[in-house]
């Protein structure tokens, strides 16, 4: 997710504290299993976790003693900070429900990053009065989608707008066919993601109806929504439609690579206007055709992307997609450009940029001469003790 991205390569310009969910207090009383680690912590110097300790579990009720644990696990993962050196303290939140904590713990600034419409509401909701709340109070807000800026970021000056971005390398680099795409016939039209129900399943219907000579290849998990379950077994009766199931985060980056066409089939409703796809720069990355639904993240990017207008319009996009004129060095390389230029990296430079100067001088200047040290280096840079 956009968090995972974003907070463990902020780990190399910052000393980042990740603080993991805190068990429910009934797991006290169960055995202590092996707490997960993250790879993210050996490639980012800066970045740590913290699992909250087995004695500072969650509670629901009641509702000062919730409060008091979350305090007690906040205070250690700051002090995890202190320990390092660390002489400012950020509260960087990414969920609206954790605006309590503005008045918990010292702090020397906060940052909101919202990412989705949090209502999950296919009908347009008013902002939550908890998010609108967090929004103005916060030092910096960065806001993912130009809908989400449009409806929320008014509410705070210090507003950017910071769209999706990619790991550039990887999703570029030409990597061998997956075996089980191999034994699928061109030409393949393929998606990429968890199957839910922001899919436009009536559009995949008819397209796959419509044209048997097409293999249609999904790659991903299925989200619990009972309402595709029909749509689901139709497809999967169908010659041409191949589920793949789900892949870990490291195999995705091939598939897009070896489809004659990504496709991005969302439903046009008033929360997807709001989503950012990650996979709209993954996609552009492997430098393949892509055709996707105009929602508002997609709509400004007819120069990269194929955006047909209805349903009847797909076929022809895809069509379009398939030609020689989409598939030319140059179309290639124009969308790898663009996936380029939205790299994680640019994106959290950025975001460094922002919080050193909010810091102040002090920070930004130095933030701003360790770059130049390092401009020509090959190597990865080292950490910046803020």
């Amino acid at each position: 997710m956009v968090r995972h991205h974003i907070m463990a390569r902020l780990g190399r310009y910052f000393h980042m504290v990740w603080v993991n969910p805190a068990h429910h207090w009934r797991d006290s009383f169960k055995p202590a299993g092996t707490v997960p680690h993250s790879s993210d912590a050996d490639q980012y110097p800066g970045f740590a976790e913290y699992t909250p300790e087995r004695w500072l579990p969650d509670f629901y009720r009641p509702a000062w003693l919730s409060r008091f644990l979350l305090r007690q696990r906040l205070l250690n993962a700051m002090q995890m900070l202190r320990d390092r050196g660390c002489r400012k303290i950020i509260l960087y939140f990414w969920r609206p429900e954790f605006e309590p904590v503005l008045r918990m713990i010292p702090y020397d600034l906060s940052c909101y990053h919202l990412e989705d419409e949090y209502s999950f509401s296919r009908v347009e909701q008013p902002t939550d009065p908890v998010e609108a709340k967090l929004l103005a109070e916060v030092d910096q807000v960065f806001i993912l989608s130009p809908a989400l800026y449009a409806k929320k970021g008014k509410l705070n000056p210090q507003t950017h707008y910071l769209p999706g971005a990619v790991d550039f390398a990887a999703y570029s680099q030409p990597l061998p066919e997956p075996e089980d795409l191999a034994a699928i016939s061109h030409p393949r039209i393929g998606y990429v993601g968890s199957l839910k129900w922001q899919i436009d399943w009536n559009l995949l219907l008819k397209l796959t109806r419509e044209h048997p000579e097409w293999s249609f290849v999904l790659v991903g998990p299925m989200s619990p929504h009972p309402e595709i379950d029909a749509a689901l077994n139709e497809l999967k009766g169908r010659s041409n439609v191949h589920f793949l199931g789900g892949k870990p985060s490291t195999e995705m980056m091939v598939y897009p690579q070896h489809f004659d066409v990504c496709i991005m089939p969302y439903g046009d409703n008033d929360y997807t206007k709001y989503i950012y796809p990650l996979k709209l720069h993954e996609y552009l990355a492997g430098g393949k055709p892509l055709v996707g639904t105009p929602i508002a993240s997609l709509a400004p990017l007819g120069d990269v992307v194929l955006l047909p207008n209805n349903a009847e319009e797909w076929s022809p996009a895809i069509q379009k997609a398939l030609s020689a004129s989409e598939n030319t060095s140059e179309r290639r390389s124009a969308r790898q450009s663009f996936a380029k230029e939205h790299d994680w990296w640019v994106l959290v430079r950025k975001i460094s940029e922002t919080i050193a100067q909010q810091l102040g001088p002090e920070y930004a200047d130095g933030l701003a001469q360790h770059f130049r040290d390092k401009q020509a280096a090959t190597a990865p840079a080292e950490t910046v003790t803020l």
